[in-house]
């Protein structure tokens, strides 16, 4: 079909208010939009059946996922464009006329808009004929069982991290640390900042030699093994994922640490031999739901002798006006971390304080997290091609 690129850009036009902010290449070859900076690459027609079926974040990721779209020039220009576009008025986008045709749908004497029924008509006769294509095979499916219950938090586990340690190499370096790292200036590398990340744990948990700590999802090892080579720690390392546990009792193996460090296929709540002296927990709490938080907290809490020292990573959000409305981004509970939740920092302070902990340290480390996350791209587009010999590619697009 000929000139698709500018029937859509059309319709975006329609939907926006204002010109699309990126290029726009059609499966066809068309091209239109604006001729400098990235643009966006419609390799399939059927990447807009998905969007018609799902006019929201999940059925754009599913198109992404399965390489139906792509972003040609810098992804952190075409980002920054899109976010501009949201941010300009400090509202959210008018929404597509797409998106209200599909909602008046089910309620048929609501549909009014002409500019609507023109806008639909058009993505109709762009997007051919039929159902949406099957979700990516990297869309977690169903799941079974409680929010949180156990089997369920392994199965989740398992569909992000379970999918092959060569690969995270690849993405994370050497140190294998996967939360963000530490940057103390300007001119480091990634492996200072993550070995700067790890030390300033031990440092916040003020860890002495022969003192016993319990890292909660210890991801491959390497917090344990700095505590123990560098602070003299006796280290406990627990995780739900099995290629984890494998790889780190591999590394403790290597360094030499067997007699001072143990790695363990266990839950946080099947954990009963404490006290410890110090506990971690880094970017492991996304990972226990609003529910279970309390629990964890008591938990943890009763884990550690009297005086000792939590420490606790995780990501943040902002609070909402109507808690009770907050859900999961579509595409992150699918595609990254089914069943994770984020809290607003109070929140989190309040359960640890009602469990019974003293706060006496809170950091923020958002900046870190910004420049540890572009690294981590950096690696994966140099490494792409190796990336694509050790995933599938819908999982590397992920």
């Amino acid at each position: 079909m000929a000139h698709a690129a500018g029937r859509l850009c059309k319709i975006l036009e329609q939907a926006l208010g204002a010109p699309p902010p990126l290029r726009i290449r059609a499966w066809d070859g068309s091209t239109a939009g604006p001729p400098d900076g990235p643009a966006v690459v419609l390799r399939d027609r059927r990447a807009l059946r998905r969007l018609m079926w799902r006019p929201d974040r999940l059925g754009l990721a599913r198109a992404w996922v399965a390489g139906e779209i792509d972003v040609e020039g810098d992804l952190y220009e075409a980002l920054g464009r899109l976010t501009g576009l949201v941010l300009h008025t400090g509202k959210e986008p008018p929404r597509s006329p797409v998106a209200r045709v599909l909602r008046a749908l089910e309620a048929p004497a609501r549909l009014r808009d002409p500019a609507a029924r023109r806008a639909l008509a058009e993505a109709v006769l762009l997007a051919g004929p039929g159902l949406p294509p099957r979700p990516p095979r990297e869309e977690a499916r169903a799941r079974r069982g409680p929010l949180h219950a156990t089997h369920r938090d392994r199965a989740a586990v398992s569909h992000h991290y379970d999918v092959g340690n060569d690969f995270y190499e690849l993405v994370l370096g050497p140190s294998m640390v996967y939360s963000c790292a530490y940057w103390e200036g300007p001119g480091a590398s990634l492996e200072d900042a993550q070995r700067a990340k790890l030390d300033l744990v031990c440092r916040k948990l003020g860890l002495r030699p022969g003192q016993r700590l319990l890292d909660v999802g210890c991801g491959w090892g390497s917090l344990v093994l700095h505590a123990a080579e560098h602070h003299g720690a006796e280290a406990v390392g627990i995780t739900l994922s099995a290629e984890q546990a494998s790889y780190a009792r591999e590394r403790v193996a290597a360094a030499g640490l067997a007699d001072r460090v143990e790695i363990r296929l266990q839950d946080y709540r099947e954990t009963a031999d404490g006290p410890y002296d110090a506990i971690s927990s880094i970017g492991m709490a996304e990972h226990v739901g609003s529910a279970r938080y309390r629990e964890y907290a008591d938990r943890l809490y009763a884990l550690l002798r009297p005086g000792g020292r939590l420490l606790n990573h995780q990501i943040a959000r902002r609070p909402w006006k109507d808690e009770s409305a907050y859900r999961t981004d579509e595409f992150i509970d699918a595609y990254v971390f089914p069943d994770g939740e984020l809290a607003p920092l109070g929140t989190t302070v309040t359960l640890l304080e009602e469990a019974g902990f003293e706060v006496r340290d809170v950091e923020s480390l958002r900046e870190h997290y910004g420049l540890t996350l572009r690294r981590w791209v950096e690696n994966l587009e140099t490494g792409w091609l190796r990336a694509l010999e050790l995933v599938p590619p819908g999982r590397a697009r992920v």
